[in-house]
């Protein structure tokens, strides 16, 4: 299996847990020392409901980018820094919420190889 396979299958699965429901679409590149993972389709029917006033739209995009945050702060997902060879040490992360498309920049301390 090829890693970024793998590796968006953590992800996934680490969004699915935390929000009931992961990205439909997820892409991620390995560059240097960082993965960066595309995902699209991310919000559940309620986060969407929600979405649609403005103060609404500023609490599904703040819910989604610090859960992820913290979760990430408070125990690295299994399995991921096996797979990188190399201990997490920064996680960027944001979501546009008109367009349900999501970034995350995951920074290890070696290259990934």
């Amino acid at each position: 299996m090829k890693k970024e396979v793998a590796f968006n299958d953590i992800i996934r699965k680490v969004r699915k847990d935390t929000f009931g429901k992961g990205p439909e679409r997820i892409h991620t590149t390995f560059v240097e020392n960082m993965a960066i993972t595309r995902m699209y389709g991310n919000f559940t029917p309620t986060e969407k409901f929600i979405a649609q006033t403005a103060e609404g739209k500023k609490m599904v995009h703040s819910a989604r980018t610090h859960m992820i945050k913290e979760l990430y702060k408070d125990q690295v997902p299994e399995g991921l820094e096996e797979l990188c060879g190399s201990k997490l040490v920064h996680l960027f992360t944001d979501i546009k919420v008109d367009e349900d498309v999501a970034i995350s920049v995951f920074m290890f301390e070696k290259n990934i190889v």
